[in-house]
């Protein structure tokens, strides 16, 4: 009735009208507004403020310091709670920073009636600080001597992972046989920010002794725990409502700033207060995506199999932990799942305070940073050994059946291989890479591929838990009610269209509830890991299970006849065998709640507890231009082909898939966040920073290879972040086979590529 069907987004209408109440808009007429007051070094301390001017402004409320704040520790990432200590959230935060770590640290707050007062006091208030040199590289960071950024880690280290998988010494196994070719490279990746249209904004009242914030959240479940944290109250204590949410990325999978606007309103006697970052406090105070460095060397035999293999890999964590080793661990962890190598694997991962803006979590997970590192490490191996690029993957690649040794989680469907012939076919590989061998002139043309494997959800690293509920109207349609956010990806369509599949109501009379609220809605940990199709998906199917078989019970009392004798299809009661309409779900919704015999409300609510994983898989293939005395890369062609199981809804799959190609495309060729020696942001807001406009997009074109994947509730597995991670390595290694250059770090931009076209030899 609902699976695999194209339906129109459940909140289309409302979005496109102007209809969805976001945020700013439901925040009420007598709102105060709030501003942070940010430190203007990146490493340091804070000494003294001078208030006094500041305090003059006409509409100043309140003003709060560093010095008036709760001196509590607290966690920022958008995780599951641990009972655990030894697996809780590193806590470095504090609602505002007499010990600054970045550039625009959070150190004091200005409460006033209005924006215009707030920013003007927030202009005239001085700080004296004692300033300290700033780090800003993983380089600068690890060396001796460096400056202590968090004294608890005065090495300035976060956290260090190793493991070894299969056994063996890399050395000694290269020394051992002399046939094996050995490949290096080191690769570098940037950062960037996650760009959403709606900056982050909350506003926090009191309501009956309990602070109430509502926020464009991605998480609002665990907003209310850290908010409880960061105050050192009850989390009972805290209220939080989600409405709709104009974009996140991840972003706003972090608690950004609800615990303190949560402590403001409670400074100004209950008051409505507001804070609405800038689009620059958006880039540069809020979080990136990690830039990572890789080291990566490789023994292969001449025929292409991989024997083993090493990996390093160092995380810019940026000055507050964040979602902290999470990141490079996982990137880790993907290193080792794509591709098997017959003897061993050993992976050393580093995730490094310094003083610029923190990494937290961006679509991908750490893996686009991984991925181009290996997959242009693939690219640098076949061309040495005069492989078809594809040929080496598909010899190594993860196949069915594959148990990851680290944690259990199992292939149980691939569809790779056939996604590579699906993407072979449209870019024509094999008569292009022929056409275009042996090149010359200024303008050159390349094609390149990419392959990537993703998990879906956090199981078995963290908990994986979700709820939902569904109850009868009296007209007989039915409220389905998630913890699971919307958050642009389509959630609420496909939980629309899994409660309609298992209940058997039809699709226009299931009404989702978009809007979260802690006090009423399931609990659920939110929208992140490609998690909610899987894991919230399940929860939908487990309700809506039980949420039929109470209807077929009151149907047995109507019709005294066994429940297991019928069925219901398109909102009415049937004979289970004939499809006879026995009774019209209306009727039977009026006579359950007001039967003076047997009156009942008919609810379901079911939690499920996830205990499994799969992998989903892809591969971007790009076909490009190249103008070399220019540096400019045109991409002329790109696709691609995803397995993720059943599509729930094909034509929102794919709408995921061309976001995410659009952002591994900015991630290609142009963003990165740039910050001078002090820390301080050089192109933080959207004219500077080069983000791929429609102008810059080519067509985007999408292929699936549709699997049956026996762990998801609907046969299928993760997509929403996967289209974002092929992107990168597949057009660096389209400027590799179009001009024989092997550009090692992203992005390729002009500079760049005109700088190492000029020492390849390319330009005289």
């Amino acid at each position: 009735m609902g699976i695999g069907k194209s339906i129109t987004r459940v909140d289309a209408y409302e979005k496109v009208t102007g209809g969805a109440k976001y945020t700013d808009d439901l925040r009420p007429a007598n709102c105060l507004v709030a501003k942070v007051v940010r430190s203007t070094i990146a490493n340091g301390l804070v000494k003294s403020f001078d208030l006094s001017e500041a305090e003059k402004v006409p509409g100043v409320v309140k003003i709060v310091t560093c010095f008036d704040s709760p001196q509590i520790q607290y966690p920022t990432p958008g995780h599951p709670w641990s009972v655990e200590p030894a697996h809780q959230d590193v806590a470095d935060r504090m609602l505002l920073n007499r010990r600054v770590r970045i550039y625009g640290d959070d150190i004091a707050a200005v409460v006033a009636e209005d924006e215009v007062a707030a920013s003007r006091a927030a202009r005239l208030i001085r700080v004296e600080y004692e300033e300290y040199p700033a780090v800003t590289t993983v380089e600068q960071a690890l060396a001796p001597g460096a400056p202590v950024i968090h004294e608890e880690r005065p090495d300035n280290l976060l956290a260090h992972s190793r493991f070894t998988i299969g056994e063996g010494d890399f050395d000694e196994i290269v020394k051992a046989d002399p046939s094996l070719r050995v490949f290096e490279g080191e690769y570098d990746t940037q950062a960037v920010q996650h760009c959403h249209i709606e900056v982050p904004v909350s506003y926090a009242y009191m309501e009956k002794g309990r602070v109430v914030v509502v926020s464009s959240t991605q998480i609002p479940h665990i907003v209310r725990r850290v908010c409880g944290q960061a105050l050192g109250i009850p989390w009972g204590k805290i209220r939080v409502i989600k409405p709709y949410i104009g974009g996140g990325f991840g972003n706003k999978q972090e608690v950004l700033y609800e615990p303190l606007n949560a402590f403001l309103t409670m400074q100004v006697g209950g008051r409505p207060v507001k804070i609405e970052l800038s689009r620059e406090e958006t880039f540069s105070c809020t979080r990136t995506r990690h830039a990572i460095k890789f080291k990566l060397k490789t023994a292969v035999r001449p025929d292409g199999r991989l024997v083993a293999r090493k990996f390093e890999a160092w995380s810019n964590q940026g000055g507050y932990a964040s979602h902290g080793h999470a990141i490079v661990a996982n990137a880790s962890n993907a290193y080792r799942h794509l591709y098997q190598d017959e003897k061993v694997l050993d992976a050393d991962a580093y995730t490094v305070y310094t003083n610029l803006p923190s990494g937290g979590a961006m679509r991908g997970y750490g893996i686009p940073q991984v991925d181009f590192a290996m997959e242009a490490h693939m690219d640098d191996i076949a061309r040495g050994l005069g492989l078809d690029p594809v040929e080496l993957r598909e010899k190594n690649c993860m196949k069915p059946g594959y148990v990851d040794p680290g944690t259990g989680i199992t292939c149980y469907s691939s569809g790779l291989l056939a996604c590579i012939e699906k993407g072979k076919a449209h870019i024509h590989w094999d008569e292009k890479r022929a056409a275009y061998r042996g090149q010359t002139g200024p303008v050159r043309r390349g094609v390149g591929m990419a392959l990537f494997s993703y998990k879906t959800g956090v199981y078995p690293i963290s908990l994986e838990t979700a709820s939902a509920r569904l109850i009868l109207n009296q007209d007989g349609s039915a409220q389905l009610q998630m913890g699971a956010t919307e958050i642009g990806q389509g959630a609420d369509t496909v939980f629309t269209q899994m409660a309609a599949e298992t209940t058997g109501i039809r699709l226009e009379d299931v009404h989702i509830v978009t809007v979260q609220d802690t006090d009423v809605a399931p609990f659920d940990t939110g929208a992140y890991a490609s998690r909610q199709t899987y894991v919230s998906g399940m929860a939908v199917k487990k309700t809506a299970e039980k949420f039929k078989a109470r209807i077929l019970d009151y149907a047995a009392y109507l019709k005294k006849r066994p429940a297991d004798t019928m069925d219901l299809r398109d909102s009415a009661v049937v004979d289970a065998h004939t499809g006879e309409k026995l009774v019209e779900l209306a009727d039977l919704a009026m006579e359950a709640f007001y039967s003076l015999d047997r009156s009942v409300h008919i609810t379901a609510e079911e939690t499920y507890h996830c205990k499994d994983n799969t992998f989903s898989f892809g591969c971007c293939f790009a076909e490009v231009e190249v103008d070399i005395p220019l540096g400019k890369v045109k991409v002329l062609d790109i696709i691609n082909v995803h397995d993720s199981g059943v599509l729930i809804n094909p034509q929102l799959a794919e709408a995921q898939v061309h976001g995410g190609m659009s952002m591994g495309l900015g991630y290609a060729l142009g963003e990165q966040l740039r910050f001078d020696d002090r820390g301080c942001p050089l192109n933080g807001n959207l004219l500077d920073y080069k983000l791929p406009t429609a102008m810059d997009t080519p067509e985007l074109n999408v292929g699936f290879v549709e699997t049956i994947d026996p762990s998801g509730p609907y046969g299928n597995k993760s997509l929403g972040e996967p289209p974002a991670i092929p992107p990168a390595p597949a057009i660096r290694n389209a400027v590799l086979n179009a001009t024989g250059v092997a550009v090692d770090s992203l992005p390729l931009n002009p500079q760049k590529l005109v700088e190492q076209f000029t020492a390849a030899g390319l330009i005289q």
